[in-house]
């Protein structure tokens, strides 16, 4: 019995359950050779079977944010958080003096 992937194969592959079970060796050897193969049950997406390589390479990115990240979180949290200071601040760096003015709505 052939492989019945519910997708084309430029996809990334997907059984249904039955072919699954019935094929779990061949699942195996395409999840080893780095391919994501996504299992349904019912009609639905169930689970996706990786390889041991990609599911430890999965959990240290999740658990440690990369430098970029690190950098942007470390930028977000320097914003001022009072209004005035970052009013203040966005004049200052582009050297401006900036005063707001009072409207009349009479």
């Amino acid at each position: 019995m052939n492989r019945q992937p519910l997708q084309s194969q430029a996809a990334a592959p997907t059984w249904r359950l039955q072919d699954a079970k019935s094929q779990f060796s061949a699942l195996v050897d395409q999840a080893m050779r780095g391919v994501p193969q996504h299992v349904t049950r019912r009609g639905k997406q169930a689970v996706v079977v990786v390889s041991e390589h990609d599911f430890e390479a999965l959990q240290r990115s999740a658990t440690s944010p990369s430098p970029r990240a690190a950098n942007l979180i470390e930028h977000l949290l320097a914003i001022p958080k009072e209004p005035n200071q970052l009013s203040k601040q966005a004049a200052d760096g582009i050297g401006l003096d900036v005063h707001p003015r009072e409207i009349d709505f009479s």
